[in-house]
């Protein structure tokens, strides 16, 4: 046994039988057998410290950096240094869920500043803080859906909705007895009459759309908020929380919940994680949210003061009935989020995504201009676009990263994804379309 894992085999045998599996292996049954370990781990003796330097400082230097032109869901944004500066604090950084409003206003204080940046952002009324990412977000928000339409346990989900996204929202609805229902794409978009004619077949709580989509495309849903409400379900827009600074807001579109991913809002990519998601509501849904919600109020000196309000929906107050478990997130990321956010200003924020645009249009027009690329899709987009290549998308890429540039995510045989950000320079760009339109596999 090892000295940090204290239960016996015994322990381990009764937590067997009490789930009902035979071995440690059955408890894992579900996970890929090419995902499980096989054999010990691979690790080196026992080291000194300047050995454990010298093994990292060799690891470290495996890594090859790269000029990211890839997104899908996690985009390079620059960082400005007072942010990892300020959010590396030991007050930020050891702080944990706030139940002593009195000894921690400076958490409740951030944390309320980040629901300000969040609803504004959306255009709705109320916000939490926070969720663990805009994946589980978007499935926290399907489950709202149900709990509040109560009659209906059908969920719609468009198919240009990230398919990471989907992947989530399927595992929720599984677990908790949602029947999930796909709404086709035509042209890269949601098929507004499939979507329409779901509609009439009633028992729908909710619809899930993306905002701009899997395909970087930024869709219409003009009316398909009046619909849905029609038969008494609730719109749900997922975004990148940065593209709303631009784009027109959920609440614009009359969504009732907006969820997403903050990562845009200067987040390291981190190889993965970790990530913040956002959830903003109508004020009519507030006691459906899950999550912590920071409210304003004064003292009896009547100073201004933060304070967790309706508590009574997570689980440190009533675990049976709590609308998640998300009120154990320290929202370390939702602090990092609001400390980009204030630094870069309202202008800033507008200004990264308005350069993000612009690097994007001009790379699509550059790479189109070679016979060998054309737009996948005819619609408009922000700063992610898909394209055909007449070649070995697979051989494209190997090659651009071979020059150092991670050229974007293959998401079709012969199509390709590329991302822009207000990182990426003229010259960058132009080095790109270089290489791409030269290369011969």
């Amino acid at each position: 046994m090892h000295k940090y894992l204290p239960h016996t085999p015994e322990d381990i045998e009764q937590m067997l039988r009490k789930v009902g599996v035979d071995s440690l292996d059955g408890l894992f049954s579900h996970v890929p057998e090419e995902l499980r370990l096989q054999g010990d781990y691979d690790l080196p003796p026992a080291q000194s410290e300047m050995e454990i330097r010298e093994t990292f400082e060799r690891l470290c230097a495996r890594n090859q950096p790269m000029t990211v032109f890839a997104g899908a869901g996690v985009y390079d944004h620059y960082i400005p240094a007072v942010v990892p500066a300020i959010v590396g604090r030991s007050e930020f950084l050891t702080s944990y869920t706030p139940y002593q409003a009195e000894v921690s206003q400076g958490t409740l204080h951030y944390i309320f500043e980040f629901q300000s940046m969040m609803t504004e952002l959306t255009g709705l009324d109320i916000s939490n803080a926070s969720m663990y990412d805009g994946a589980t977000a978007t499935a926290e928000a399907m489950l709202m859906a149900v709990h509040h339409v109560k009659k209906a346990r059908r969920v719609l989900l468009s198919e240009t909705v990230d398919e990471k996204v989907a992947q989530v929202v399927r595992t929720y609805a599984r677990f908790h007895s949602v029947e999930l229902t796909m709404v086709s794409e035509t042209n890269g978009v949601t098929d507004s009459e499939a979507l329409r004619q779901q509609l009439a077949e009633g028992g729908v709580a909710g619809v899930v759309v993306q905002q701009p989509n899997r395909h970087g495309l930024i869709e219409d849903f003009t009316g398909l908020a009046d619909a849905i409400h029609a038969v008494k379900g609730l719109f749900i827009i997922n975004s990148p929380a940065l593209d709303l600074a631009l784009l027109r807001t959920p609440g614009e579109w009359g969504a009732d919940i907006a969820v997403g991913d903050c990562q845009s809002l200067g987040l390291p990519m981190s190889f993965g994680g970790p990530y913040v998601g956002y959830m903003c509501c109508r004020e009519s849904l507030m006691r459906k949210l899950p999550g912590r919600i920071v409210g304003m109020s004064t003292d009896n000196r009547g100073q201004r003061v933060f304070v967790l309000t309706l508590q009574a929906r997570e689980q440190h107050i009533r675990r049976q009935k709590a609308t998640s478990n998300i009120c154990s997130n320290q929202s370390l990321m939702a602090l990092w989020a609001t400390v980009w956010c204030a630094t870069m200003g309202k202008d800033g924020v507008r200004e990264a995504a308005a350069r993000s645009c612009d690097g994007a249009h001009y790379l699509a027009r550059q790479l189109t201009a070679n016979d060998h690329f054309r737009m996948t899709y005819p619609g408009e987009f922000l700063n992610e676009f898909c394209v055909d290549y007449d070649g070995d998308v697979e051989a494209l890429l190997g090659h651009l990263a071979a020059h150092g540039i991670l050229g974007g995510v293959k998401t079709g045989e012969h199509t390709l994804m590329a991302a822009v950000t207000e990182k990426r320079t003229k010259e960058e760009i132009d080095r790109l379309v270089e290489l791409a339109t030269s290369f011969q596999a």
